[in-house]
């Protein structure tokens, strides 16, 4: 079985680059010790941004250095001298080198090697027949017919068969929407040893390079840069030569405007876009000549906070400056995260995983690493759609997860807040959440439905249905009641909320579950080669024997739901009957509890942590025990202790800290930090996804 896989093009701007991240993204859910090799690099590896998409994204520790081959020039200089197979052992001993420390390696072939290009195909096809590893082949149907490039793939195809290559799969990329269904339909005859093809429509946000890459490109000095620069995409230039209202009726959604640099009136009428309704949203402004704007035009903009826009300077004039502008290219960066879910998200709406993965051959490892466990987690949530609401639409950070999410088809989602704030706010920053569904719950008609229901739920409290309208003003309220009702699945909030804000609405409305008497939380840590389940390290401070019971119970069901198979250490400063005292007397009740109330469940208690973890430890402190030296579900005795144990194990162990998951609760509403990143609250959306499925029908 090959441990490798190679991803070839037969043309030019394929968009391979697409393939090899959609590939990535598969193998990193199945393979722990995960490789990357080029074996052609065109000048300093260390500059390459694909390498650097890929190293960075998928946390590839092996050096830049050791991930290539050979340089362009130096693979040039070898063919020139007729010394090709030089080159391809050069090559191969490269990639043994990498491959002997890994389980399996994506390599990605060269496009061509400058003047080079009829090489190029007996390039790959002898270096793939080396390798051992079946052909994963890209090419275009941008700017053709469908009858056009379906001849294409097939004399492609046949060119590797030809040489003995074996071809796993073909992507055919950019493929214009109304030639999609006719390719589809014509790849359907085709013989089993092609493989099967992907036709993959064109996306333009892809081919659209954001502002930070004009910047860089063309060398500009930046005069407003926002920390997002890096997210803004470029949908084209304009040029505003003429006064403003005459600019103002030739503007586009998401153009750099380009204009001198003493222009003030244009300056000033691009930040009016970003607050104005009907107006298209500028993505930045580039200002020419190596002039900058008055001092009395930047107090002006400056004054304006969150709605100055992006703006850049070059000393050139107005129209080497559009030149330079339109011949900058995409490129696909680790810090672009909103095109890297739209990318990821084209890939996997087309392809059926599993069976690529077969077709390539990798098998999954039984060992699960951080990387591994984070990326199966939108896998799963993706395979049975749920609506999560997410009650903070005035956070940037929400806003860019969401944009992150919907690309990527996570879940459905619903933002709360002001809808034309919110879609102001997401022009501004160059975000797509037209499929989000955006309410307003002071002014939603559905307030007074739901404060009706929450009325009913808490009239035992006295709350008449004016009091639950009130209450339903707060975003947090709102959304409970309509995971409550079954408007969505579940709740996401915490950017800037705390704790309580989140919780209480849902203790009031949603309550606990029958067989349980409390709300806790848990961490899933997730260490160098397996994911481990720490609770309660949270929410309650000193649970009582029946309340750790519970704990005990709900986080052997959480870790189920995470692939975790549960077997239960109640940790205490004792194992066994060794020792006595309150602290240890209320763990020993609650593992009698736990055992009580779920006597299928491996559960072992009071045990020391050494014991619990280390299979030798246990052999001579709880001998015979089918948890002492083997567990995975670690149930603090106190906040005090978990607290501190999951952030040690983080910060000492390097270990990977998901959470905390709320459990508990009818239904899921997970509370985020206030410090929490982008990646932060994709994650947590996807967990209350995979929490809202049907328990019965949640992929495993």
């Amino acid at each position: 079985m090959s441990n490798a896989a190679y991803v070839v093009a037969w043309e030019p701007r394929s968009g391979k680059s697409l393939v090899v991240l959609g590939l990535m993204e598969l193998l990193s859910r199945r393979v722990e010790r995960l490789a990357y090799f080029r074996p052609l690099v065109d000048g300093d590896p260390e500059a390459d941004p694909h390498l650097r998409l890929v190293r960075e994204r998928y946390r590839l520790t092996t050096p830049v250095d050791r991930m290539v081959g050979v340089r362009q020039d130096r693979a040039e200089q070898l063919v020139a001298d007729g010394q090709e197979a030089t080159l391809i052992k050069e090559v191969l001993a490269r990639y043994r080198a990498i491959a002997a420390e890994s389980d399996f390696v994506l390599c990605e072939g060269p496009d061509y090697i400058g003047a080079q290009a009829a090489f190029q195909h007996d390039f790959n096809s002898e270096l793939s027949k080396h390798l051992g590893a079946p052909l994963v082949m890209v090419g275009t149907g941008a700017g053709r017919s469908a009858a056009e490039t379906v001849r294409d793939v097939r004399a492609a195809t046949a060119g590797y068969h030809e040489q003995g290559d074996v071809v796993a799969a073909t992507f055919v990329n950019r493929v214009p929407p109304d030639e999609a269904r006719a390719l589809r339909e014509a790849f359907q005859e085709r013989s089993p040893s092609d493989g099967p093809i992907y036709v993959i429509e064109e996306e333009p946000s892809l081919a659209r390079p954001t502002l930070a890459q004009v910047a860089d490109a063309i060398g500009a000095r930046w005069l407003y840069k926002p920390d997002d620069v890096h997210q803004r995409d470029v949908t084209t230039c304009r040029v505003a030569a003429m006064t403003l209202p005459h600019f103002l009726d030739r503007t586009a959604e998401g153009a750099l405007v380009i204009t001198p640099g003493d222009r003030s009136d244009i300056l000033v009428g691009v930040v009016a876009s970003l607050v104005s309704d009907g107006v298209p949203k500028a993505a930045g402004v580039l200002l020419t000549g190596g002039l900058e704007p008055e001092p009395s035009v930047r107090r002006l903009i400056e004054g304006m906070r969150r709605w100055v826009p992006p703006a850049m300077m070059v000393d050139c004039d107005t129209y080497r400056a559009a030149t330079a502008v339109e011949s900058v290219r995409a490129v696909l960066a680790p810090e672009n995260l909103t095109k890297i879910a739209t990318a990821l998200g084209v890939f996997e709406r087309e392809v059926d995983s599993d069976a690529l993965a077969e077709r390539i051959a990798v098998t999954r490892t039984e060992r699960v690493t951080p990387l591994m466990f984070e990326y199966d987690l939108i896998e799963r949530a993706k395979r049975i759609p749920r609506t999560i609401v997410l009650p903070e639409g005035e956070d940037d950070r929400i806003l860019r997860a969401a944009a992150v999410l919907l690309r990527r088809h996570v879940a459905s989602l619903v933002i709360l807040g002001e809808p034309d704030a919110i879609t102001a706010r997401a022009a501004a920053l160059g975000l797509d959440l037209a499929k989000a569904r955006l309410i307003n719950p002071i002014a939603s008609p559905d307030r007074r439905r739901l404060a009706e229901e929450l009325s009913n739920l808490r009239a035992h409290k006295g709350v008449t249905v004016e009091m639950a309208y009130d209450l339903l003003g707060d975003p947090n309220y709102f959304g409970t009641m309509m995971v409550q009702v079954g408007d969505a699945h579940g709740m996401v909030s915490g950017a800037t909320h705390t704790t309580a804000q989140t919780i209480r609405p849902a203790l009031q409305a949603i309550r606990t579950r029958d067989d349980c008497s409390i709300v806790s939380s848990v961490f899933l840590m997730c260490l160098e080669d397996r994911v481990l389940v720490y609770g309660d390290c949270a929410v309650n401070p000193d649970p009582t024997p029946e309340q750790l019971a519970d704990i005990a119970i709900s986080s052997a069901k959480t870790a189920k739901q995470f692939g975790v198979t549960p077997r239960v250490a109640m940790l205490s400063y004792s194992t066994g009957e060794s020792g006595s005292g309150s602290a240890v007397d209320k763990v020993r009740e609650a593992t009698r509890l736990a055992r009580q109330r779920a006597p299928e469940l491996s559960i072992e208690g009071p045990i020391q942590y050494d014991a619990a973890v280390d299979a030798s430890v246990a052999k001579s402190k709880m001998p015979g025990s089918q948890v002492a030296g083997h567990a995975t579900v670690f149930v603090f005795p106190d906040l005090d202790s978990g607290n501190n144990t999951y952030k040690a194990v983080q910060r000492t162990a390097g270990a990977v800290a998901v959470g905390p998951i709320l459990q508990g609760l009818r239904k899921p509403v997970n509370d985020l930090s206030r410090g929490c990143t982008i990646d932060d609250i994709v994650n947590t959306v996807a967990i209350t996804a995979i929490q809202a499925q049907p328990e019965g029908d949640r992929p495993s």
